[in-house]
């Protein structure tokens, strides 16, 4: 396994452009980038981030969600169009930065019948993410679907669901959102299984206040020992909020920490 940052964690506080240097910086070889806004996306932007990002290796490329993913899915031909035309310029990025994989949340579930589920319909959504697939496929980058409380993969069960139709399609274990949803992340986990792509990690305090890996009580080592029980070999990208720490310094402190437990384990690489 490996450790690394998303840019996510520096958002307000640096620019991505800004936040990848500073990452190699402090020691950190891997890293998520969280593009933040459709001036971030395609080409240009992306070479920028090549000159600026030097030996730092990108695992993925995340943006935020409800700009256009939630309308991959619409029934809207002209909607649905404009939404790919933003995808295809993302993919552009991650091809780009050499980024093998496309942190993915789809829909949105603003409305509470569609927080339960009980109009999910399936044979639709796994239609659109046919569609989606194809064009990740295109440019050699993987989706891969992230358990977000509030998103498509809202609950146990629905990557269960999908995976059954959609081989190709990968996992994102997030640890803060499982929390948030009040399933065990051991189910998601299990759910996941060999799909599981990398996993976004964040600690937890007395308070139930989210911090970086090493200033909470969450158990590290029996999320490790767990991982490497489904054969897991992919990155541990700490991913947390700009007020969940004090310093940035402290991103340093926290990727030092994960490193420690995995080498405690043998399977840091």
């Amino acid at each position: 396994m490996k450790t690394g940052i998303s840019t996510a964690s520096l958002f307000l506080r640096k620019n991505n452009e800004e936040a990848l240097p500073f990452l190699r910086e402090i020691g950190v070889y891997t890293a998520e980038v969280f593009l933040t806004s459709f001036s971030e996306y395609g080409q240009p932007f992306a070479d920028t981030l090549v000159k600026n990002k030097g030996a730092l290796g990108i695992n993925s490329v995340h943006i935020l969600n409800t700009q256009f993913e939630p309308q991959l899915f619409n029934a809207h031909e002209r909607v649905r169009a404009d939404a790919y035309y933003w995808l295809n310029k993302v993919l552009q990025s991650a091809k780009a930065l050499g980024a093998p994989y496309y942190t993915f949340h789809g829909t949105a579930r603003i409305k509470r019948a569609a927080r339960t589920g009980q109009n999910d319909d399936f044979g639709k959504m796994i239609s659109s993410f046919r569609d989606i697939l194809v064009a990740c496929e295109n440019y050699g980058v993987k989706l891969c679907l992230e358990n977000v409380e509030w998103a498509t993969y809202n609950r146990v069960g629905v990557f269960e669901r999908l995976k059954k139709e959609l081989p190709a399609l990968g996992g994102v274990l997030d640890i803060k959102q499982a929390r948030i949803s009040e399933y065990p992340y051991q189910d998601y986990l299990a759910e996941m299984g060999e799909r599981l792509a990398y996993v976004h990690v964040s600690d937890c305090d007395g308070n139930g206040k989210m911090c970086l890996p090493g200033k909470g009580s969450f158990d590290f080592d029996t999320l490790i020992n767990r991982l490497q029980d489904i054969g897991f070999d992919g990155a541990l990208l700490i991913e947390v909020y700009t007020d969940n720490y004090d310093k940035e310094t402290e991103l340093k402190t926290a990727i030092e920490y994960l490193n420690e437990r995995l080498y405690k384990y043998n399977c840091l690489h």
